[in-house]
Formats: structure tokens, C-alpha cells, sequence
């Protein structure tokens, strides 16, 4: 990967916070909501939220 400033840096660092944010909220309301249809729909986003953090942070180095 290339070099990255440290402006790059702190705007990945904050996606990825966003993304595990919105990773674990989208998760509770899966556990949460009683319609199963919505449930499961909150539980695809919240994987694909998962994803996407995985993905930033492998493209960083990072082992997850």
C-alpha cells in the first residue's frame, strides 16, 4: 500500500469507527426488533457493515 498522511490515517481511523458504530447498533436492533423480516434485514447490514470494517483494515495492515 502506499504511504498515507497523517490526514488519510485519521479519516480511515474515523470510518472505521463509524463502521464498527454502526456495525454493533445494527445488531442490537436485529436482536431487538420482533418483526423477523426487519430483524433480519438490521443483521444483513449489520454483516455488511462487518465487511466493510474488515476490509479497511486489512487494506491497513491490520490482521482481522
Amino acid at each position: 500500500m502506499t504511504n498515507l498522511t497523517a490526514k488519510d490515517l485519521d479519516v480511515l481511523s474515523h470510518i472505521l469507527t463509524g463502521e464498527e458504530m454502526a456495525c454493533k447498533k445494527a445488531k442490537i436492533y436485529a436482536n431487538t426488533l420482533t418483526d423477523a423480516a426487519l430483524a433480519q434485514e438490521m443483521d444483513r447490514i449489520s454483516c455488511a457493515h462487518a465487511e466493510r470494517f474488515s476490509a479497511l483494515y486489512k487494506l491497513l495492515g491490520g490482521k482481522k
